[in-house]
């Protein structure tokens, strides 16, 4: 069960914590990264890119056409703190892409027009 706070305060105890040097809880986490999550579904809707925050969450997004059966065409995948990272604008996309700890294939997943969700 989801802690008794609002989405948007996850994604502020979990950039606290970061700030503090420690990770925030899982709980934290898991409700951080899916109100962003849900943040970027709603400033791109559509169903043309999948991402994925193993274990937490994923959506489809993004206008273009729909992606309805096997492995989508456009995914982008990453790991929670990655998310939370990029998706509050304290990590660039190109340096995730660099750096391995982002993986985006197809011609859609550029997502750096919709983030960051919340700076």
């Amino acid at each position: 069960m989801s802690p008794a706070h609002s989405k948007s305060e996850s994604v502020a105890e979990a950039l606290d914590a970061l700030d503090r040097g420690v990770e925030p809880a899982r709980a934290v986490l898991r409700d951080a990264v899916r109100a962003l999550l849900t943040e970027l579904s709603a400033r791109a809707p559509g169903r043309s890119v999948e991402v994925r925050i193993p274990p937490f969450g994923a959506i489809q997004c993004v206008a273009g056409p729909r992606h309805t059966r096997g492995t989508p065409p456009n995914v982008v995948e990453t790991d929670p703190m990655t998310w939370l990272l990029l998706a509050t604008g304290r990590l660039p996309w190109d340096e995730a892409v660099r750096d391995g700890r982002l993986r985006a294939s197809g011609t859609r997943t550029d997502l750096t027009d919709y983030l960051p969700l919340l700076g």
